[in-house]
Order: C-alpha cells, then sequence, then structure tokens
C-alpha cells in the first residue's frame, strides 16, 4: 500500500510541467539612485601652524613629517642668548635695590628714634619713609620684569597647537626664526573627503545621503570598485559654486591611514530612475552571453538579456536589465 501511494506521488511530479514546480518573479519598475563616479580628495578639519613665540635659533626638533603628536607636545626648542643676559642683569637690579631698601630702613628706624629724643623733625622721618615705600615699589617693579624675562625663556619651547599628523616641517636644526614664524604643520580634527561635483547636480544632492566610498587603490590591478566600497555620509553642501563645480564633504571612518591629499573614488546619489530588474540567480551565462528564462503561454523560453549594475532592493540583490526584458514578464527562478 505504501510502495503503491509513493509511485503514484512520483508519477505525478513527473508529469507537472516544470514552470509549476518552479518559482516566479513577475519584472516589475523599481526606482533606485543614480549615481556618480567622482574622486574625492583627503582634507583635513583643522591645519593648524605651530609658530615660534619668541626670536630665536632652532636648538632641537622632536618631529618630521608624518609624526603623530597631540596637544601640547613640545615639538621643537628655541634659544634665544640674550635672554640669559637680560635675566642677569635683572638679577643684578633686584639685588641692588634690596641693598638700597636696607639701607632706607635703617635711616628710617634711626630718624624715627631721633624723633622720640627730640633730636631729629618730623619731616626727616617722612622723608625717610617715603624713600622705603620708593623702594619698596622699584623692587616689585624689577621683580615683575624679572619674572617677564623668565615667562619669555619658557616660550622657547614651541607646543603642538592641536591633535594630529604633522604635514610638514619647514624649518631646519639650527635656523634663526622670528617670533610668529611657523615651525611646523599640524593637520587635526579628524579627515573627510572633498568632493567637486558638476553644477548640474547642484540641486539634486541632499545633505545625509549614503554615498559609497572607493578602498584604498593599493595596486592599479586592483581598482575601487562598488563591490568592496564603504558607505560614507554626504554632511555638507557648500552653497558657492566656483569654476561650475559644487564642493561637497563626506565623512567615512577609516581615513586616518590615508595621505592628506590622496584621492579616491566616490559614488554619490545625484538623482533617481526607474529600472527593470531581476534576482541575481536567475542569471546564466553561456559563452559570455546572459540569458534569462521566462514563463510564456506557450511555456518556458530563454531569452539573451543586457545588464547593467548590481544594486540591492529591499535588501535583495538585484541585476538591473538594460534589455531583454518587458515590465510584467514571469521570470522563473531555479
Amino acid at each position: 500500500m505504501h510502495r503503491t501511494r509513493s509511485a503514484l506521488i512520483a508519477a505525478a511530479i513527473a508529469l507537472t510541467p516544470a514552470s509549476a514546480l518552479a518559482a516566479e518573479f513577475v519584472v516589475e519598475p523599481v526606482v533606485v539612485n543614480e549615481t556618480k563616479a567622482v574622486f574625492g580628495k583627503v582634507e583635513s578639519r583643522d591645519a593648524v601652524p605651530a609658530r615660534a613665540r619668541i626670536g630665536g635659533t632652532i636648538r632641537e626638533i622632536r618631529v618630521d613629517e608624518g609624526s603623530e603628536v597631540a596637544k601640547g607636545d613640545e615639538i621643537a626648542v628655541i634659544v634665544d642668548d640674550k635672554i640669559a643676559l637680560q635675566q642677569q642683569a635683572a638679577d643684578a637690579k633686584i639685588q641692588a635695590l634690596v641693598s638700597q631698601l636696607k639701607n632706607a630702613e635703617t635711616d628710617l628706624d634711626r630718624a624715627e628714634q631721633l624723633l622720640k629724643s627730640g633730636s631729629t623733625t618730623q619731616s626727616r622721618v617722612d622723608q625717610a619713609r617715603t624713600q622705603v615705600d620708593v623702594l619698596n615699589n622699584q623692587l616689585a617693579a624689577a621683580e615683575a620684569d624679572r619674572a617677564v624675562i623668565a615667562v619669555q625663556a619658557t616660550e622657547g619651547s614651541v607646543a603642538a597647537p592641536a591633535s594630529g599628523r604633522v604635514l610638514r616641517v619647514p624649518v631646519t636644526q639650527g635656523s634663526v626664526v622670528l617670533p610668529g614664524e611657523e615651525i611646523a604643520l599640524v593637520a587635526g580634527g579628524g579627515y573627510f573627503l572633498r568632493l567637486a561635483l558638476p553644477e548640474r547636480h547642484a540641486s539634486e544632492i541632499e545633505v545625509g545621503a549614503p554615498v559609497l566610498v572607493g578602498s584604498r587603490p593599493a595596486a592599479l590591478d586592483a581598482p575601487a570598485t562598488v563591490e568592496t566600497a564603504a558607505t560614507g555620509t554626504l554632511v555638507k553642501v557648500y552653497p558657492q559654486i566656483e569654476d561650475g563645480r559644487v564642493l561637497a564633504d563626506v565623512e567615512i571612518e577609516g581615513l586616518g591611514d590615508f595621505f592628506v591629499g590622496e584621492r579616491t573614488l566616490v559614488w554619490i546619489p545625484v538623482g533617481k530612475r526607474s529600472v527593470l530588474s531581476v534576482p541575481t540567480d536567475a542569471v546564466t551565462t553561456r559563452h559570455g552571453v546572459d540569458y534569462v528564462r521566462i514563463a510564456t503561454e506557450a511555456g518556458e523560453m530563454e531569452v539573451a538579456v543586457i545588464l547593467g549594475s548590481p544594486f540591492e532592493d529591499e535588501g535583495a540583490p538585484r541585476l538591473e536589465v538594460l534589455s531583454g526584458l518587458e515590465s510584467g514578464d514571469r521570470v522563473v527562478l531555479p
């Protein structure tokens, strides 16, 4: 009984048309983003120069092009021999004023004792007290001058103005520099891609749109492709058009390994269009020609198709069909 039933089921399957057993996909227009491939240039958020605060001779340079620095790191030391001489002169002036102040305080004490015994006048005491006050003020001013010189000596240390990578060091050890001269240029604040698009796309690009960024072209035989691209975000569109180009910025993780100024391919959406598509597993290729099997009233048949770019429709991989199919065709899936 069991064998007879199994035989009947097998015979029914054998007599059933293949189109009844295979799944079908109805070809319908799908709206996809129209993308344009452009080159994006790696830029840094900030390019801050580390400048000399005093003039003098560069005794030591602690960074080179490409060095990573943190904000506040000492990148160079500038020495001005005149500062040491100014400190010596300030110390000598302070010592002289201290000695004068001691003598003036002694004269004031003596005058106050003589005033108690009636041997001098009040005006002499007032004069001695005024002299003490004047020397105290002169001593305070001299100490302030010495503090200024001490601060100038510490300003010979050139600190990194921001955390990032050193782009250039235009000076060498032993160079003579002036106050305000650039010692190094530091790229900080993170990195982004700067795009220059034709102005006809200015009204079509939108902030927040996802973009595809090609991998770093390590070799000519491994160019960047859409399949290997990473996803970034369009974060800024500049309102000014220059030389027929509109500028836009793209943010993406992992640009720290790129060179500043390096270029890579970026696929950016510039509009939408309606396309016909089929699942990727519906296409078979023989002798370089792509075929799709469709179901008709007369039965199944294969048609040659010309395919476009791959894309995803609601998470499912699709292939764009440029010619060979029409809307409403039933594609037989394996």
